[in-house]
C-alpha cells in the first residue's frame, strides 16, 4: 500500500520534503511533485488505497488540516513529522498520537526510515 506525504503548500515542499523522501524508495504518494492542482485526497482516502499518511506539520495549513481529517476519518494512522524549532498545532493531537522531530534532511529519512 502507499504512503500519502501531507505537507502546507506554504514551503519549498519539493526541495525540502520530497527530494529526501524519494531517497528511501519506498511507495509514497507525493500529491503536488509534477503539479500544485488540487490532489484528490478524499477519493484516495475512502478508497483505502493508502496504507499510513505522514503529514509534515511545520508549516500551518488548513487545507492539510482537512486532509488529516479524512484520514482520521477513514481510520488510516497519520504520523506527524516536523522541523526542530517547529510549533505545531496541538489540534493534531486529535487525528495523531505520533510525532516525530527531526533537524535536517539526512534525520528526516532516518526518522521515516524508522516509521515505515
Amino acid at each position: 500500500m502507499s504512503i500519502y506525504i501531507s505537507h502546507s503548500t506554504g514551503y519549498n515542499f519539493r526541495e525540502d520534503l520530497y527530494i529526501p523522501l524519494k531517497k528511501i524508495g519506498a511507495d509514497f504518494i507525493f500529491p503536488h511533485d509534477t503539479d500544485t492542482n488540487q490532489y484528490p485526497t478524499k477519493e484516495l482516502f475512502s478508497s483505502k488505497k493508502c496504507s499510513l499518511v505522514i503529514a509534515e506539520v511545520s508549516f500551518p495549513s488548513t487545507g492539510q488540516g482537512i486532509e488529516l481529517g479524512w484520514a482520521n476519518d477513514a481510520n488510516i494512522p497519520i504520523i506527524c513529522i516536523y522541523r526542530a524549532g517547529s510549533k505545531y498545532s496541538g489540534s493534531l493531537n486529535v487525528v495523531s498520537e505520533k510525532f516525530l522531530e527531526y533537524s535536517d534532511a539526512v534525520d528526516l529519512i532516518e526518522k521515516v526510515k524508522q516509521i515505515i
